[in-house]
């Protein structure tokens, strides 16, 4: 097991990514703590995952509410891992048909939450000479897709947070990597395209990823799974796109 005895915490663990990527750490050892806005589907996450999986209803951009998944997932005085997952973007539209409203909460989701998240476990990580963080960006912050500006402004600011973060955090031995997905089926993939999710309008989508389909959670599951563990002890800044080609 490539995780056996760590322990993880997981932001937006109840769906999605965030469920794969519990569940592909619980698998493989770790004990993980999800935390989510749906408590009932965090908890229900946290019981299909098992080896003491536990769920912290709470929302990311909260400071109170982070630091008490930090709390609970901090086991003998251990945070080994943290997965900053959780995300949320505006519909695709216009750039001048986004609320302010909108902006504000698409940012205090996709980049304060990191924030609140780094002030509540960088001293743990330091405290016991090391830990990992990875954030998870998107492939618009690299190759934005229209209508998505703001949106994709996040992905781009949590891109260059995460290699900032590496920099300032090595000498802690604390390892921050970013992982950019392309778009997934997730319960946000209308919102990414902006129409129906219809079998043609996910074509036309498709059409711009050269190995032909949309990303999986079992892909961006199994790319934090690599960067996690002590494979990767010398991985650090690293955005890895987990795009079947899109950037190219």
């Amino acid at each position: 097991m490539r995780l056996q005895g760590k322990t993880a915490l997981v932001t937006g663990g109840a769906s999605g990514f965030g469920a794969e990527i519990a569940a592909t750490f619980a698998r493989e050892g770790a004990r993980v703590t999800i935390m989510d806005l749906n408590e009932a589907g965090a908890k229900a996450q946290a019981e299909a995952c098992g080896n003491g999986a536990v769920a912290v209803g709470g929302d990311v951009t909260k400071a109170a509410d982070i630091k008490r998944a930090v709390e609970a997932a901090t086991q003998g005085g251990r945070l080994d891992i943290v997965v900053n997952n959780a995300g949320w973007t505006h519909r695709n539209k216009p750039i001048m048909e986004v609320t302010e409203d909108e902006f504000d909460k698409v940012y205090a989701i996709n980049v304060k939450s990191l924030y609140h998240m780094t002030a509540a476990t960088v001293p743990v990580m330091r405290a016991q000479g090391g830990g990992v963080v990875i954030n998870i960006g998107s492939t618009a912050g690299i190759r934005p897709r229209p209508g998505l500006t703001w949106y994709n402004s996040t992905k781009g600011a949590v891109n260059l947070l995460s290699r900032s973060m590496a920099v300032e955090l090595a000498p802690d031995k604390i390892r921050v990597n970013c992982v950019a997905p392309v778009m997934g089926a997730t319960g946000l993939l209308s919102a990414f395209m902006g129409v129906e999710d219809t079998p043609e309008n996910r074509a036309k989508f498709i059409s711009t990823i050269p190995l032909g389909r949309m990303s999986q959670p079992k892909d961006i599951a199994n790319a934090c799974l690599y960067l996690a563990s002590d494979e990767a002890e010398f991985i650090t800044g690293v955005i890895l796109e987990v795009d079947g080609g899109r950037t190219i």
